[in-house]
């Protein structure tokens, strides 16, 4: 089914969005294999926008400090994603930034974004308290538990399964609870889309 038959409120949303602002900025949020990304990759064959993923933002080895690792959504390094992402979408201005690759464990290539009208943010963190004041639509994906395992263990196979487990998404439910992110959000939307 096609994501305008599916949840028609969304594309409504953003539709009423894009007559009434001039720049237009959505995030999605949510559990690790939920469909956050194929979520963006739909809009962004509907609509004519730009994607940023908050993969390419989690913190670089030096930046992973005790202090910072206890601090619930700090394992993502949302200082830079405001400064570099969200205050250049709102100058309308081209810009680049950089993006960290967790395989190599550094900052690698540079993404060069051209001003759109739409703008869309995926991935866990996305609703760190620093960023959802930037936000025009928030939208929350959430999956059951054992349907995220089957998502996972297919995506990324047996050993990322174990470390998704064991470590990524305790902080994420941590996050998610601690911070009340489907609560603030506009939109609810529960896994398979």
């Amino acid at each position: 089914m096609k994501l305008k038959e599916k949840y028609p409120e969304l594309l409504a949303r953003i539709d009423d969005l894009l007559e009434k602002k001039h720049t237009v900025i959505v995030a999605i949020d949510g559990n690790s294999g939920s469909g956050k990304s194929s979520l963006a990759k739909e809009l962004e064959s509907i609509y004519d926008s730009n994607v940023f993923h908050m993969d390419h933002f989690f913190l670089r080895p030096e930046q992973r400090t005790p202090e910072r690792m206890k601090e619930v959504g700090g394992n993502v390094d949302y200082e830079r994603f405001k400064e570099e992402v969200l205050d250049n979408i709102r100058k309308n201005i081209e810009f680049k930034y950089q993006i960290y690759d967790c395989k190599v464990g550094r900052l690698t290539d540079y993404i060069k974004v051209s001003p759109k009208k739409l703008n869309i943010i995926e991935g866990v963190y996305s609703m760190h308290p620093s960023l959802r004041g930037e936000y025009d639509l928030k939208i929350f994906m959430s999956i059951d538990a054992e349907l995220q395992k089957q998502r996972i263990l297919q995506r990324s196979g047996e050993y990322m399964l174990k470390r998704f487990l064991q470590e990524w998404i305790p902080l994420e439910n941590l996050y998610f609870s601690e911070m009340r992110i489907a609560e603030i959000c506009d939109i609810v939307l529960k896994c398979p889309l």
